[in-house]
């Protein structure tokens, strides 16, 4: 038995962070249903190339999987009956409209909960239920620019840089899921359900972690480091004789064996560089002597001769050699699934290995609408007729 197999959740989200989170929790087997649009859908499922050979995107694969989809037209009475239905059997709800959409809809927590106490009500936003900003969309970019991450990014000189992936958008979903993990478990104990305010914003400051701790400690702003390390040296990339390779030092020790290992033992002995707060303050002195000698030989031989001597390293890998790395291999972390029209297609596996529990890919990401009429006959007990009559009025 999967781990979150007895769990109904109705998905009213689009995009990344919410159908994200909600991928999580299907991957430990929660029951997902995906409520969207009829004849549209996801938006993501048009936000391509590359697109498989039933016109779906990447983009909308990544965050699907394990789920089914169900169209409801939430602006037709007999869509949002049903949704009212739904909620009575579920678990929990999350949404990611604008403040104020659902109640507008007669959809809101208090109008859910007198159909069912015990519902796990989660919204998320660009910048949560509460506050000035309250009623502006949220996207992920800016979000990175009004949340200070964007200042902490990219060269030393140069513009501000956005994180390469939609790190935000994932970060919300997995607070999401989190807190509808914790709520839950509340509600076990006490039966009372709640609502979750997830704030894309809110996400944002939270993982800047020791960024906003040192800030707020010194009230020295941070500045850009490029891709060194504020308060570790040496902590960035390194060119070699044939790619790159990435430098972790993380104390003394490990800075002296690092010496060592690539010719220049008595760079450690000398007051400068023997303490990573010195190599702090002298990292411009340190590291034209670093950048030259690293050049000399190929990534593959330094990150051997480092590892040996437990210093922390790795090559810099593009996404192909990344996904293809012997380790990713061993740890599954990508997987293929037979497509509902034809074919296998690959996604990246799920993160978390439970030894009992374990996540899986048991389902592919599901085509609009493709399990509308059995959610409609097993789960409400529509008739074949009133589901006809249904589709024939707009409703799903």
């Amino acid at each position: 038995m999967s781990a979150l197999s007895d769990l109904l959740i109705v998905d009213l989200t689009r995009v990344l962070a919410g159908p994200y989170g909600t991928m999580v929790l299907a991957d430990f087997g929660a029951d997902v249903i995906k409520i969207e649009q009829p004849g549209r859908g996801d938006d993501t499922r048009r936000w391509g190339p590359p697109f498989t050979q039933a016109g779906e995107s990447a983009y909308y694969l990544c965050a699907n999987r394990n789920k089914r989809s169900l169209t409801l037209n939430l602006k037709h009475e007999a869509g949002r009956q049903i949704l009212r239905e739904l909620v009575a059997k579920a678990d929990v709800l999350i949404e990611n409209f604008k403040v104020g959409t659902m109640e507008r809809m007669g959809l809101g927590y208090e109008a859910l909960r007198e159909l069912n106490p015990g519902l796990i009500y989660c919204a998320i936003t660009g910048y949560g239920q509460t506050g000035p900003y309250r009623d502006r969309p949220g996207y992920d970019t800016v979000i990175e620019a009004q949340g200070g991450i964007m200042s902490i990014t990219g060269p030393v000189e140069g513009p501000p840089f956005k994180v390469g992936v939609a790190i935000v958008d994932v970060t919300a979903g997995l607070y999401a899921a989190l807190s509808i993990l914790a709520a839950l478990h509340h509600r076990t104990r006490t039966g009372e359900g709640q609502v979750i305010d997830i704030a894309l914003f809110d996400a944002q400051l939270g993982w800047l972690v020791n960024v906003a701790s040192s800030y707020l400690l010194s009230g020295d702003a941070p500045q850009r480091q490029g891709n060194a390390h504020a308060t570790i040296v040496p902590y960035q990339p390194f060119e070699s004789a044939d790619g790159w390779l990435m430098i972790a030092v993380g104390n003394d020790r490990q800075f002296r064996s690092f010496c060592e290992v690539i010719g220049l033992a008595s760079l450690s002995d000398e007051p400068r560089f023997a303490t990573n707060a010195a190599r702090v303050v002298h990292r411009d002195a340190l590291l034209p002597t670093l950048v030259a000698q690293l050049k000399q030989r190929p990534t593959a031989t330094w990150v051997e001769a480092l590892l040996a001597v437990d210093v922390p390293c790795g090559p810099v890998n593009d996404i192909p050699t990344a996904l293809a790395d012997p380790q990713a291999v061993a740890r599954a972390m990508v997987q293929t699934i037979a497509h509902p029209q034809g074919g296998d297609i690959p996604l990246v596996g799920p993160v978390p290995k439970l030894s009992v529990t374990p996540a899986r890919i048991a389902s592919p990401p599901p085509l609009l609408g493709e399990q509308s009429d059995e959610l409609l006959r097993e789960l409400l007990g529509y008739s074949d007729e009133e589901i006809a009559a249904l589709r024939e009025g707009g409703a799903v």
